[in-house]
């Protein structure tokens, strides 16, 4: 392979990517990050290394512009999620190119989305691109359990390098979805907030050939029932408004004024009811969540627990606070459960929309048959902490998908992979994105 000429062959570069396992735990960027690093050096672009884990690095590149706009930023992480417990149709970490598709952990999430930025920063250096503005690329670690050693180190500890910076493109967003027959491109501008919780339930405690009737495991089954079977309050912020409006618009007819009842929140529920599967996707946007996910009872089977627990994963969407989660949370369950905030992280009530039509202009130019749509998505990313350094990240990784292809289930699932020509036409677009800013 020449690696001087790989920013002419973005599949291939993913391939490579693919095959460094940083599986998260532990992560061990270090291997990946040092191929990164090797890519850039030989092209003459300087870059710099931080980290708070010898094993965990970042990496920081800028190519120079012209002065007259501020930075653009691109950042991306390496780290992915584990592959145990599920099985694979292909390795998961070779890479393979099979029937038009590249099968690997990360070829979506989001090593697919590095292999674009990279080489579309790559290409601007070899083709002697002068962008309006310094090009700013950070290949980041720990994205998956938290950005404590990536994006978070790097804004609370080396926030000189971003000074200047007001737009970022990163995860998740430009991909396209079918609806109706209408291939719309979701732009991330906005996202859902972390706030981990626990919640404890009490009761009596005692030996396992004593049973106890109403204690504390029972308690807990009605919990895990009532957040099973029952939303917490509906809320359409104006994020998730600008998207639902946007796709009804674009999907037109029947299907558009049906979707366009979910920016009603009386009837918002309704519509969830009856979208069936699809559902899933549009849910989270609607109502402030939790996701049972860990629980800590009895360690000996022999002895009745007294005081049982389980991890929530929480969400909560633009504008909200941990005291909202709890006070909707003490309402749905009523008395008897303790609930705790473990983390929170917050992230902007509303997003700078400075730059949406320029990256959407992109993307109609690249497929005039698709409608380039505002999303709020219902996970988090290293944008929420690239904004507290006043940053509006936008989830900018275009790929052009089939119609059948069910992106939201194939990210951290078994099989994950992506067509080998979508990658190339998110790597043109970010391409398209460094020319115009």
């Amino acid at each position: 392979m020449h690696t001087s000429t790989i920013y002419q062959r973005p599949a291939e570069l993913l391939q490579q990517l693919i095959q460094f396992n940083t599986t998260n735990p532990p992560g061990n960027e270090a291997a990946c990050i040092a191929y990164i690093n090797n890519l850039l050096h030989q092209t003459g672009i300087e870059t710099v290394t931080l980290a708070r884990d010898p094993q965990r690095p970042n990496l920081i590149a800028r190519l120079k512009g012209r002065g007259e706009s501020p930075p653009l930023l691109l950042y991306g992480h390496v780290d992915v999620v584990t592959t145990e417990g599920q099985n694979w149709q292909q390795p998961p970490f070779e890479g393979r190119m099979v029937d038009g598709y590249i099968w690997g952990r990360g070829a979506l999430d989001m090593k697919g989305g590095v292999a674009m930025m990279l080489t579309a920063f790559l290409r601007a250096k070899a083709e002697g691109m002068q962008p309006p503005g310094d090009v700013i690329l950070a290949i980041l670690a720990d994205e998956e359990a938290g950005g404590d050693l990536g994006a978070k180190f790097l804004v609370e500890e080396h926030a000189h390098h971003f000074e200047g910076v007001r737009y970022a493109l990163g995860e998740f967003g430009g991909f396209s979805m079918t609806i109706s027959g209408k291939r719309l491109y979701p732009i991330q501008v906005a996202e859902k907030q972390i706030c981990w919780l626990r919640a404890t339930v009490r009761g009596p405690a005692g030996h396992g050939s004593m049973p106890v009737r109403a204690g504390a495991m029972a308690r807990l089954a009605q919990l895990l029932q009532t957040l099973d079977r029952k939303r917490l309050p509906t809320h359409v912020t104006p994020s998730a408004h600008e998207m639902f409006t946007h796709m009804a618009d674009a999907v037109g007819g029947l299907s558009g004024v049906f979707l366009r009842q979910l920016t009603n929140p009386a009837l918002a529920n309704t519509v969830l009811n009856l979208l069936g599967e699809r559902a899933r996707l549009f849910d989270p946007l609607l109502h402030n969540t939790v996701s049972p996910t860990i629980l800590h009872a009895s360690d000996k089977v022999n002895v009745i627990p007294g005081e049982v627990s389980v991890e929530l994963d929480g969400r909560l969407l633009p504008g909200f606070t941990p005291q909202d989660m709890l006070a909707e949370l003490r309402a749905l369950v009523g008395e008897g459960v303790e609930f705790e905030v473990v983390r929170h992280d917050p992230a902007p009530a509303a997003p700078d929309m400075g730059l949406f039509n320029a990256l959407a202009d992109i993307l109609i130019a690249a497929d005039p048959q698709g409608t380039p749509i505002p999303l709020l998505l219902s996970g988090v990313t290293d944008g929420r902490f690239f904004s507290r350094l006043g940053i509006q990240t936008y989830g900018f990784t275009p790929m052009k998908l089939p119609a059948d292809f069910n992106f939201s289930a194939t990210i951290h699932a078994a099989d994950e992979r992506i067509p080998a020509e979508a990658v190339n036409f998110g790597a043109q677009a970010i391409f398209q994105a460094l020319q115009r800013f």
